[in-house]
């Protein structure tokens, strides 16, 4: 690849790998729309999630560094404690579902039906939520069901892992603030697990990976960038908006997939 489609893919990864949008469908688009002589290794699309660690780490500066500094505070124990476990389910849940599903799909179809499907679920969701009260606290079942939302993404490439965590955390009764908050900060030790398995797994397998490292430390440093940008402005947007827009949003991209891997791509 050049130099120029690796920025264009860190930006789209960075943009939208916190949105409830499917980073892995805007990636696949973008992959077929750039004809690249060869698509990105799996370690490529995997390793570049590793820089919107870095910018959770970032914009959450302020609130860990409290949480550091208060960690003998049974809230801060508890919230720590929450996402730890959440986490032990992803991790576990994620290694059995990556013996069942190795990779990405083959063709396009199945991430487009995931992400169609999952802006329907977000618009049903939002109706459902209009005429009811929400809280800002994580309970611990809410904590564990999350965690085990993120392994969608592994069984349904497509789904979103944010936009699974985020939604089930509304459908259990947290306020977006909060479902969203908890979702982030649940993404941060999610995708560094990621991403280092999978850099551990291709340094024995040096010879599926056809990226140099420097495209991958290029990429990784602007999805950070860009996924700074993006968080700061979700965590403002929803204190007074829905979703419904990113349901429509998904509904279009879904269809757009599908019709390209139906239609277009023959």
């Amino acid at each position: 690849m050049s130099n120029w489609a690796v920025i264009l893919l860190g930006i789209i990864e960075g943009v939208t790998e916190f949105l409830p949008v499917s980073s892995t469908g805007h990636l696949l688009l973008a992959e077929q729309w750039l004809g690249l002589p060869s698509q990105p290794s799996e370690l490529f699309n995997v390793v570049i999630q590793s820089g919107a660690v870095l910018a959770v780490l970032m914009a959450f500066a302020g609130q860990l560094k409290r949480m550091a500094l208060d960690w003998r505070s049974p809230t801060v124990r508890s919230y720590v404690g929450k996402l730890a476990v959440a986490f032990v389910f992803t991790a576990v849940g994620g290694l059995i579902l990556k013996k069942i599903f190795p990779g990405l799909p083959d063709t396009a179809t199945p991430v487009a039906l995931a992400t169609l499907i999952g802006g329907v679920v977000i618009l049903v969701v939002e109706r459902f939520l209009a005429s009811r009260q929400c809280a800002d606290a994580v309970s611990w079942p809410v904590a564990i069901a999350i965690g085990l939302s993120q392994l969608l993404a592994i069984c349904f490439p497509g789904t979103s892992r944010s936009g699974a965590t985020i939604i089930v955390g509304l459908v259990l009764g947290l306020k977006r603030p909060a479902a969203t908050e908890f979702s982030f900060l649940l993404g941060v030790p999610t995708l560094l697990a990621a991403s280092g398995f999978k850099i551990l797994s291709s340094l024995r397998h040096l010879e599926e990976v056809h990226e140099p490292w420097s495209q991958l430390a290029l990429a990784t440093l602007v999805a950070a960038i860009s996924a700074f940008v993006v968080v700061r402005w979700l965590l403002r947007y929803v204190q007074n908006h829905t979703f419904v827009l990113f349901g429509w949003y998904r509904i279009i991209l879904g269809a757009l997939i599908l019709a390209y891997a139906l239609f277009l791509s023959k």
